[in-house]
């Protein structure tokens, strides 16, 4: 009995916190079809974690690859990749010791801070604090989380009798891109301390409101910073499956489930049981239905790659709005590029990244918000997911130059 009692004990402590000790990110570069079709062989055959592209059916010749592979299969893999000649680098060489060096501009502050990454705890009274700060800031709690989380909407904006045409902003959708959700705090502060001594952020918020909601998939992030750094998905159950969560960034109705989504409940890009099956995806897609008239841009925020994507991503089509959405996304990213000169490329999202349905931009497109965009922020694969704290102020600095950017374009071509 003491023996089950001490094992039960391990297995909790285990449960409550994944480790990553010894475990690497390799990034290979297939050339051949022989090297695609290994790489999907070999995520058959062991459990790899896909970080870029999503899943192995996305793998093409002349992508980069970049896997997440357990300390138990290292051998193997390492034998493989010598034997098949596919060019290849250890991006990281130790995945516990880049989750523990994130924390790199110094000791985590016991309470909030813009240069840190938040607790789900932390962002919520950040939430309610900052809401009651000023007179240009109110929120509204759109729904719960499965788990029962209340998913609130910050409204930035100078009260006026009149409606006012308003930008969506969302943070992560992604439970493990923990820059997104930094990014849509620092919008808030910065929009609210430089109102009045910035010309574009006081016009702004003078004609049009902006809508924020700082995390979207509330219960994944928490998760991440309680037991699984690695987690991506939602947390929701169903009976009769083990597997937990969807992606809620397949789950919107947009060429639903059709390519670069999984139907398999246990995938990283489970597409959910039906559109919108996720109810944080229903709570979010009817929000934007019901103020569908005065939502004239729709941003998402997500990580990494460095890209700024417009639809489409479910089909290879070009939107009807191609050329313009290009011509701003352009013209976005050389205003972020020009203060530290990070670079980005822009493009629609199926031919510059990989084809993805069921994608929160394309559905807000279809529905009727021109200015729909996904930023895919710092870096290129050096951190990945794990980029340092003391890159969230110079990623979200630059950031802000390409949302205000977008901003004024909208301000400007009102529809």
């Amino acid at each position: 009995m003491k023996v089950l009692l001490l094992f039960g004990l391990v297995a909790f402590a285990l449960a409550d916190s994944t480790r990553f000790e010894g475990e690497k990110v390799f990034r290979l570069k297939p050339v051949l079809d022989e090297h695609v079709t290994l790489i999907r062989d070999l995520a058959k055959s062991i459990e790899v974690d896909f970080w870029k592209p999503e899943t192995a059916e996305l793998v093409t010749i002349d992508i980069d690859v970049d896997i997440r592979v357990p300390a138990l299969y290292l051998d193997m893999v390492n034998t493989i990749l010598q034997q098949s000649d596919i060019e290849h680098e250890v991006l990281i060489e130790d995945l516990q010791a880049a989750v523990d060096g994130q924390s790199d501009s110094g000791p985590t502050p016991r309470a909030h801070s813009y240069t840190n990454y938040n607790s789900w705890d932390k962002v919520y009274s950040w939430i309610n604090s900052i809401a009651t700060s000023n007179s240009l800031i109110s929120k509204q709690v759109i729904g719960n989380t499965y788990e029962g989380r209340p998913m609130t909407v910050l409204k930035l904006g100078k009260r006026s009798d009149s409606t006012k045409p308003a930008i969506f902003l969302d943070c992560g959708i992604h439970a493990r891109e923990w820059i997104s959700p930094a990014f849509c705090q620092w919008f808030v502060k910065e929009a609210l301390s430089t109102y009045g001594s910035d010309s574009q952020m006081t016009s702004l918020l003078n004609e049009m409101d902006v809508f924020v909601l700082p995390v979207f998939n509330i219960d994944g992030y928490d998760f991440t910073h309680k037991s699984n750094r690695m987690w991506r998905k939602t947390r929701s159950r169903k009976s009769g499956s083990s597997c937990i969560g969807a992606d809620p960034n397949r789950n919107f109705n947009a060429g639903w489930c059709s390519m670069g989504a999984s139907n398999n409940p246990c995938s990283d890009t489970f597409c959910g049981y039906s559109p919108e099956s996720e109810i944080e995806v229903k709570n979010v897609a009817d929000f934007i239905r019901r103020n569908k008239s005065v939502i004239k841009a729709y941003l998402t925020i997500h990580s990494y790659s460095q890209l700024l994507l417009f639809p489409y991503s479910y089909t290879y089509e070009l939107a009807a709005d191609h050329s313009e959405l290009m011509k701003v996304a352009v013209g976005a990213s050389n205003a972020l590029r020009s203060l530290y000169g990070t670079k980005y490329t822009s493009g629609p999202g199926a031919t510059t990244i990989y084809p993805a349905a069921g994608g929160s931009d394309d559905w807000a497109y279809d529905l009727g918000v021109k200015y729909s965009y996904t930023f895919e922020l710092r870096d290129t694969g050096r951190y990945g997911f794990l980029l340092p704290e003391s890159q969230i102020k110079p990623t979200c600095e630059e950031t802000m130059l390409a949302v205000k950017y977008i901003a004024a374009y909208v301000q400007k071509n009102l529809y």
